[in-house]
């Protein structure tokens, strides 16, 4: 009796999916033209790219949904981070997001500008809108349960948009950012948190004056 030899293949993940069209993106300079022939090419069945995703958009939108996960997961792995206050537990959460884009910088650069209009580019961003937004609003509860006085207690709709809003800012100073490192990017991180939370803390001037001081510089220098 002769043992039957098979070749396994490697079961396809959401993980695999995005690394062949990331490559696929990076090598061709442009987005694959059909689901069909995308698949073909990288030898999957169709089918199995609609276990994961409904076309390329959903995918695209996944993308940014599991760069926002990575940096997540990340942080919570940390022993430290339970103790940590909000405002360093949001630092520490830019921070680290910012890695992860600075790790594939390549793709982002390239799908946020694939589209002559900066609107349709933002498009793909509205699960990470929807996460980075829960994120936030978890750190406003947790600050306004220390605050004893109702009227000191701020909306946390209110900041959780600003946290989004704070973060298409410093996405934007980071794609432009020639610095070393990106150490532009990572002083453009403290100071505008630094402004968020002190404004949250009712004690915005100092912090508000220092970050369009620097905001000035950067751009003068450029």
């Amino acid at each position: 009796m002769t043992k039957k030899t098979t070749t396994a293949k490697k079961k396809l993940d959401s993980d695999k999916l995005i690394s062949l069209y990331m490559d696929y993106v990076l090598e061709n300079e442009h987005a694959p033209k059909t689901v069909y022939k995308f698949c073909k090419e990288n030898k999957i069945g169709e089918e199995e790219f609609y276990n994961f995703y409904g076309s390329f958009e959903g995918l695209e939108k996944g993308i940014w949904e599991k760069f926002y996960l990575n940096a997540k997961n990340v942080i919570e792995k940390s022993p430290e981070y339970p103790n940590f206050t909000n405002r360093e537990k949001m630092l520490t959460f830019y921070y680290t997001f910012f890695e992860v884009l600075t790790a594939n910088r390549s793709y982002v650069l390239f799908t946020l500008k694939k589209d002559p209009k900066p609107i349709k580019n933002l498009e793909q961003l509205k699960g990470l809108r929807k996460n980075v937004k829960s994120f936030a609003k978890g750190l406003i509860e947790e600050g306004n349960k220390d605050k004893t006085l109702k009227f000191l207690q701020q909306p946390d709709e209110v900041f959780s948009e600003a946290a989004w809003i704070q973060l298409l800012f410093l996405m934007k100073f980071w794609m432009d950012d020639n610095s070393a490192q990106f150490e532009s990017t990572d002083v453009a991180i403290e100071k505008s948190v630094n402004t968020v939370f002190d404004v949250f803390d009712n004690t915005p001037l100092e912090r508000v004056v220092d970050f369009g001081k620097f905001l000035y510089k950067e751009r003068m220098a450029k």
